[in-house]
């Protein structure tokens, strides 16, 4: 008689725990255990309880292989939900075997687990572990399935209707979007006066491992409802019409107010603040570096020099690398909608900026179109005021779009749902690669929106422009000639948090977080993958990266992304890029809409007149009649506000509690990640202590693990 001693954790989330029936059956490589039904005195499987029991065989199982549990009904209690957290199985000899579930079982089924140990499909040899993963990856590309959304369009998940999303209990994937159309009266049905669809039942309804905990739907709920009502309350939701004044916007939120939005509240206007914020805005990836001006932004000489001062000229500052320039071409042919019963407008500007003697970045010129004419001037800072002041606003709003739909929406939230549904459909839960990028996936599903029909064009036009270089950061800052400007903290803060994922780079050793030798990604590759050929004969691994470059790359060879893995390197590479993308990235993009978009004016949504074409034409009276009206300025920043509070159930980058890597030298990869991480904050925090206005939003324990929100 062999015994095997089963130690079951189930997770302590609310409602967790189960009534159900729960058998265990051990498969090991000499036979297979009876099915035990698991059952002691008193209930069993309570939230955060972790019971043993004892499973008796006529003779020891050899090396254990599986773990099957069978979830049944009990007596006439209904079927409920179990989430199981992991089990640990205690063999004859003293060997312990770990099972990572970490997953909501449903119904009455049966689940196979495998052992903890990451094994890629070269490793396996087994029919039986075969014929496992391949119907593991068989049921998930059943219920996860591409769709074509819009020409040029990202893959998403595949349900035939907008509606169905909301409705059906299987493909519930999305539920907080903007409203397909903000004149439609009928856009949320659950938050009165809210202008988001926060659809209380499918968020409890839909796929129980994708759907936000209950911890954390809360907490989204009780983010939304105190301001939007707050607003409506006060009228402000219903209003329409132009602003009265400037400092009416103060008291929009007057319960919400940080130190960042009260910081741009009393600078925006400045031009200093005006180039600090492509540094470290929400948007900060516009900039590129000049050799030579455009044929498409005349500026001349005569129209900078009171601007530059004496001793220097534009060539000369060209010359220099001072010269950048933010080009917003993806707007030029955007198509525009109605608010309010009124036709908006939008421009496709030109902005170009100096970096100073003082190491500030200052604005020179903006035209407001990709035409130069007559009916498209540049303006200067030696303008009138109120003109200058327009054209930044013209640029800020374009800066809106361009951030709202394609650096935040597009590269982030579009391609990480990407990344998640090929994961998913992919690879096997035992495949390394398959733990690594788990966490860094979490919630992503549940948090997809579809943005309205006319924006699309941005995003498929983005697309068609987005390369591999883009997608990796310090690949993309050398492109764009920005590795040598001061105080660009986003910069700073991201090429630290790259080199713990990845590892430093030969060219950038001399940085502060050079003393990073080795990496968490590196490690864990070098580990499962001991040479290239295990990377190009990993079958499940070239198929996750060729669905990938299909489905969001839409398999474009000259986006440069791989449509196959041929080396450590490579594969390298790609993980840290999608890990960075999954957390950091869109924590530097996501977290400070609110503290920069507060203030409308900073961040104006819209424009209900179209772009001067004349100088000296600008009044207050004109400017506030440009800007977006009162209920539609609200609508937007309710959306900031939901969207730049993470809910509860946070997971910070680096924070893995679900531990789906049980073997030691992952873990000692995973542990030293978490110290270089904590290493960086505090230099960053350390920094932020002599900085007028600190930034934080790459700051590692404020960094998401993943797009969640």
């Amino acid at each position: 008689m062999a015994v095997y001693r089963v130690c079951v954790t189930t997770g302590a989330y609310l409602g967790a725990g189960t009534l159900d029936n729960i058998s265990v059956t051990l498969v090991g490589m000499c036979g297979e255990s009876p099915k035990q039904l698991l059952d002691r005195v008193g209930r069993d499987f309570a939230p955060g309880s972790v019971q043993k029991y004892k499973v008796r065989c006529s003779a020891e199982l050899g090396e254990l292989l599986l773990l099957r549990l069978h979830k049944e009904r009990y007596a006439y209690f209904r079927k409920d939900s179990w989430y199981c957290s992991h089990i640990c199985v205690t063999a004859p000899d003293g060997a312990l075997c770990h099972f990572p579930c970490y997953q909501w079982i449903e119904g009455f089924c049966t689940v196979e687990l495998r052992p903890g140990t990451a094994r890629t499909i070269c490793q396996d040899s087994l029919p039986l572990l075969l014929d496992h993963r391949k119907r593991e990856l068989q049921a998930r590309q059943e219920c996860y399935r591409w769709k074509v959304y819009a020409p040029g369009f990202p893959g998403i998940v595949d349900v035939s209707t907008f509606e169905q999303m909301e409705s059906d209990k299987k493909f519930t994937l999305t539920r907080t979007t903007t409203r397909v159309n903000q004149d439609d009266s009928s856009g949320n049905r659950y938050l009165p006066g809210f202008p988001m669809k926060i659809d209380i039942p499918s968020l409890l309804h839909m796929e129980p491992n994708i759907r936000y905990s209950a911890t954390k739907t809360t907490s989204l709920i009780f983010n939304a409802i105190p301001a939007s009502l707050g607003m409506k309350l006060r009228g402000l939701l219903d209003r329409k019409g132009s602003w009265k004044k400037l400092d009416d916007m103060r008291n929009i939120f007057w319960c919400h107010k940080t130190f960042t939005s009260e910081y741009v509240t009393e600078h925006w206007w400045e031009d200093s603040f005006f180039g600090y914020q492509y540094l470290n805005g929400v948007n900060p990836v516009m900039l590129h570096c000049l050799s030579s001006l455009p044929s498409k932004l005349p500026v001349t000489n005569d129209m900078v020099a009171p601007l530059l001062g004496p001793g220097t000229c534009l060539q000369a500052e060209l010359e220099r690398g001072n010269l950048f320039l933010a080009d917003y071409w993806v707007l030029a042919e955007a198509p525009v909608h109605c608010l309010n019963g009124r036709q908006q407008y939008v421009a496709a500007p030109l902005c170009l900026l100096w970096l100073n003697p003082q190491g500030a970045l200052m604005p020179l010129a903006i035209q407001l179109s990709q035409t130069p004419g007559p009916d498209s001037p540049i303006f200067l800072p030696t303008d009138s005021d109120w003109d200058w002041l327009l054209a930044k606003t013209w640029v800020r709003n374009s800066e809106f779009l361009v951030h709202e739909n394609n650096t935040h929406f597009l590269c982030t939230h579009l391609l990480c749902e990407a990344f998640a549904m090929a994961t998913l459909r992919q690879l096997p839960l035992c495949h390394p690669v398959y733990k690594l990028l788990l966490p860094h996936t979490r919630y992503t599903l549940q948090v997809t929106s579809i943005g309205r029909q006319g924006l699309l064009y941005l995003m498929s036009t983005g697309l068609a422009h987005f390369t591999y270089t883009n997608f990796c950061f310090p690949d993309s800052l050398r492109a764009r000639g920005v590795l040598a400007i001061p105080n660009y903290h986003y910069r700073d803060d991201g090429l630290k948090i790259w080199a713990a994922i990845e590892r430093p780079e030969p060219k950038v050793t001399a940085m502060a977080w050079a003393s990073f030798s080795c990496s968490f990604v590196s490690e864990i590759v070098c580990y499962y993958y001991p040479r290239d050929a295990s990377v190009q004969q990993d079958s499940e691994l070239q198929a996750w990266v060729g669905e990938i470059f299909a489905w969001a790359f839409l398999s474009r060879e000259s986006s440069g992304f791989p449509c196959q893995l041929r080396t450590r390197q490579e594969l390298l590479k790609f993980l840290t890029a999608i890990i960075f993308n999954c957390s950091a990235q869109h924590a530097a993009v996501n977290s400070g809409q609110h503290d920069f978009g507060a203030w409308m004016p900073n961040a104006p949504s819209s424009m209900r007149q179209p772009p001067p074409q004349t100088k000296g034409t600008t009044t207050l009276k004109s400017y506030l009649e440009t800007l977006p009206e009162v209920n539609i300025t609200c609508n937007n920043l309710l959306l900031f506000w939901l969207v730049s509070q993470e809910p509860k159930d946070q997971r910070p980058l680096g924070t893995y509690p679900d531990e789906h890597f049980t073997e030691e030298a992952p873990r000692r990869s995973i542990a030293a990640f978490q110290s270089r991480l904590a290493q960086i904050s505090q230099h960053i925090r350390e920094r932020n202590q002599g900085l007028a206005l600190p930034y934080t939003y790459l700051d590692p324990p404020l960094i998401e693990n993943s797009v969640s929100i």
